[in-house]
């Protein structure tokens, strides 16, 4: 994980910094090596997995927000699921730099909002970075929607994907169907999809 670098010697932080300086990475940020139109898997978690969106509200505000956001800029949105401490949207965009602004702009006012209203102003980092990954096929791009529906249950907060308020599920339920939805599962399952980024 990204902040597991401040636990790391500084022999360690060094190593790390030039094994990612070779490989043409951001030093203390995660990579985005396409910038292309496409589909991506965007993922953002709160800095530290710290449950900053713990109530309803603040996950209703942030599903509402995100969605508004992708809609500004003509993204098509395949999926989302926004959790207490993290959210994924699945998004078809023209290029990855307009993702980049209006994700620093979301970030920054929600941060700015959610800690005065916390009384953690100047104390609390709200958001880390965001990272993406680049959906090269249908296979990829369906794996990327059963893994956002299925994220409230691998992360133990629901029994089943129905019982998560937060998620293009219920939408994809109204407009497909249970059948498609578990049809989709079995053509598409995500097997280790997500190993190593959102453990």
């Amino acid at each position: 994980m990204p902040y597991d670098y401040r636990k790391l010697s500084p022999e360690e932080r060094a190593a790390l910094v030039e094994h990612r300086r070779k490989l043409g990475h951001p030093s203390h940020a995660p990579p985005h090596p396409y910038r292309e139109a496409g589909w991506y898997l965007l993922s953002a978690t709160n800095f530290e997995h710290r449950a900053v969106m713990r109530e309803p509200e603040r996950r209703d505000e942030l599903e509402t927000r995100l969605l508004y956001a992708f809609r500004s800029i003509d993204a098509e949105i395949g999926g989302w699921v926004v959790l207490p401490n993290h959210y994924h949207i699945l998004v078809g965009v023209d290029s990855l730099d307009s993702v980049s602004a209006l994700l620093k702009q979301l970030h920054g006012r929600t941060a700015r909002e959610w800690n005065l209203a916390d009384g953690t102003t100047g104390r609390r980092r709200v958001w880390y970075k965001f990272v993406d990954r680049w959906m090269r096929d249908e296979q990829q791009y369906f794996r990327a929607v059963n893994y956002i529906h299925h994220n409230p249950v691998k992360h133990r907060y629901v029994s089943e994907p129905y019982a998560w308020a937060w998620s293009s599920v219920h939408l994809y339920f109204d407009t497909k169907g249970r059948d498609w939805l578990r049809k989709t599962w079995k053509e598409y399952p995500t097997g280790n999809f997500g190993a190593g980024w959102d453990d």
